[in-house]
């Protein structure tokens, strides 16, 4: 893990164990706050690469903020509180992305917060800024679940485990074996996705036939 990796992941241990001290003292107000202070913007970005819309992705936003609220003096710490935040935020997605006054017009810079659209520096070919746009179009034509699998996994580097955790359909939690087989179904999903973007890329001429784009496993 590099430095940068290394005080990221220094920084949500500070976040995750401030916020379980504050639920303990019951002081659930500042604990959200908190929360929103450690993970806002992160949540926010992920709503707007999924939902495609600056005004639903607010809106997503203020949901999530809710249900954060209500939820959190039940949480159970099963989890960490990044990856329950990322299941908040993932619902709150797609209960606006199926409500009937859902808009498709796609985010412009000027619609969110400027740090939100921020990406990190890109090495390989094909995600230079010449053509980190066209290939960033592909990954948008996906479904939102399956955008929604990609950014958990490669943007924000969950592990299969935590993106299981966040893809779980059901309200009660799920046991080790359910988390293991729900695990392994979106890794071979993910699989799926990365060669039908790579089918894209090659039509597109965004990468040569030997040139490879593997994003993280």
């Amino acid at each position: 893990m590099n430095t940068q990796g290394m005080t990221m992941s220094t920084d949500r241990e500070r976040v995750e164990q401030e916020v379980r001290e504050l639920c303990q003292s019951g002081d659930i107000g500042r604990a959200v706050e908190r929360t929103l202070q450690g993970y806002g913007m992160e949540i926010m970005r992920l709503m707007a690469s999924v939902l495609h819309n600056p005004e639903l992705a607010k809106d997503a936003f203020s949901v999530f903020c809710e249900s954060l609220l209500k939820g959190l003096p039940a949480f159970r710490w099963e989890s960490s509180l990044r990856t329950w935040s990322y299941r908040l935020a993932r619902n709150a997605c797609y209960q606006l992305a199926h409500a009937p006054a859902a808009r498709e017009t796609p985010v412009s810079s000027s619609g969110i917060p400027d740090e939100a659209l921020k990406h990190r520096s890109d090495t390989r070919p094909w995600q230079r800024t010449s053509v980190k746009e066209r290939f960033r179009a592909l990954r948008e034509s996906l479904e939102p679940e399956e955008r929604m699998l990609l950014l958990l996994r490669v943007d924000q580097r969950l592990a299969w485990t935590e993106v299981a955790r966040v893809m779980w359909d059901e309200d009660t939690a799920p046991t080790s074996a359910a988390l293991s087989r729900k695990a392994t179904a979106l890794r071979q999903q993910f699989q799926r996705i990365k060669a039908h973007l790579r089918t894209l890329a090659l039509q597109q001429g965004l990468i040569d036939q030997d040139e490879s784009m593997e994003p993280a496993q």
